[in-house]
Formats: structure tokens, sequence, C-alpha cells
């Protein structure tokens, strides 16, 4: 296939992104259609409905966080993404786990697969870290608040996972116990964690 300069601005501008929504093309004055073109000839990859790539990069460990980050900007990586992100479990989640204002529709996502809690107010806002990952911005929950999730999530998760991310989150000092009792509160399950923070201070 023949590369015109469209062609070429789409392929690099995805070199660098990792991910390419259409509505990127603006910025380098490229026509949609030539995106089809591209996907069309297999030089470009579709991933998910209005979400692309190259087929023959090695996608990063971030890249399907920010597969959802993209087309669901509103959603709050949590529960046991979280925890991988944060390097707390030995868990592998098949699903990314998102955290969405109630209410919410669950997102239409071929790829990657996700499970959705929905939270309100404070216990939605709380905790709310941005970091970029791939030149994407990622809502994550931090550690203190991901903890105390776990316990409020443990019929869902598993309360070894919970206690596990706990020990992890003070043995290697992710949080301290301020922070972790803070987020016990507003996520209601101070009662529940206070024994375990108690016994190992």
């Amino acid at each position: 296939m023949q590369l015109d300069t469209h062609a070429r601005r789409i392929l690099d501008l995805l070199a660098r992104k990792g991910l390419l929504r259409p509505s990127d093309l603006g910025a380098i004055e490229a026509p949609r259609v030539a995106l089809t073109r591209l996907t069309n000839a297999g030089l470009v990859e579709r991933v998910d409905r209005g979400l692309y790539r190259l087929p023959d990069r090695d996608p990063s460990e971030n890249e399907s966080l920010a597969a959802i980050a993209i087309k669901v900007p509103q959603a709050v990586f949590c529960l046991l993404t979280a925890l991988q992100f944060h390097e707390l479990t030995t868990q592998l989640p098949r699903e990314i786990w998102i955290a969405m204002p109630r209410g919410s529709h669950t997102p239409r996502v071929d790829y990657p697969p996700v499970k959705m809690i929905q939270v309100s107010g404070e216990a939605y806002s709380a905790g709310i870290e941005v970091v970029e990952r791939d030149q994407i911005q990622l809502r994550i929950y931090g550690v203190a608040r991901t903890v105390a999730d776990c316990f409020k999530h443990r019929n869902r998760i598993g309360l070894d996972v919970a206690l596990e991310a706990l020990r992890d989150a003070r043995s290697q000092r992710k949080a301290s116990a301020d922070e972790l009792w803070h987020y016990a509160k507003i996520c209601r399950v101070a009662n529940v964690m206070r024994p375990y923070l108690e016994s190992i201070g």
C-alpha cells in the first residue's frame, strides 16, 4: 500500500500514543477515511468501537486501562485492578474493575472485559488519583481508599484478598493507619476494619 501524507501522520501518531480515537485525527488534519483505509489494509487494528492501535505493537500492561479511560472517562479503576496497579496483590484479575457514579449504565466495551461497581457522593469521589501512562490519564483510587474498598466488597473479592492488601499496604508503607482509618469511615467499614487495623498496628 502506497502511504500518503495522511496515512504516515496517522501511523506516526499511533506509534507515539499507542491507542487512537477517530476524534484524535483532527489534531493532525487527517480524514477518517484514511484511518479506514489503513485498517482495511491491515496496517492498523481496530481494538474496539472507536479505538485503534498498531497490530504489531506489544501492548503495554496499561493498555487495557488506557482503553477504558478513553472510552469511559468517568470510570475510576478500583478493587483488584487498583490493587494490581499499586502492586498490592498476587491476584491477576481477568476483568478490569471500575467504579462509576450510581445510576450509570454498564459501559458498552468489547475490550477489555469490565466489572462495574456503582457508588455515590463522597464514596465515589474520595481518594481518586490521576496518573498518566502512555500519554493517557488514568483515574484510579489510591492505596488507602482501595484497601477500604476491598473490605467493603469482601463478599465479591474475598476477605483474604482484603487482608493481604491491608498487610502489604502497611508493610510496604504505602498507606498510614490514619489514611486507612479515614477511608474506612468514608466507605462505612470502620467496624469491620478496626480489629485488623489494631492487630497489625
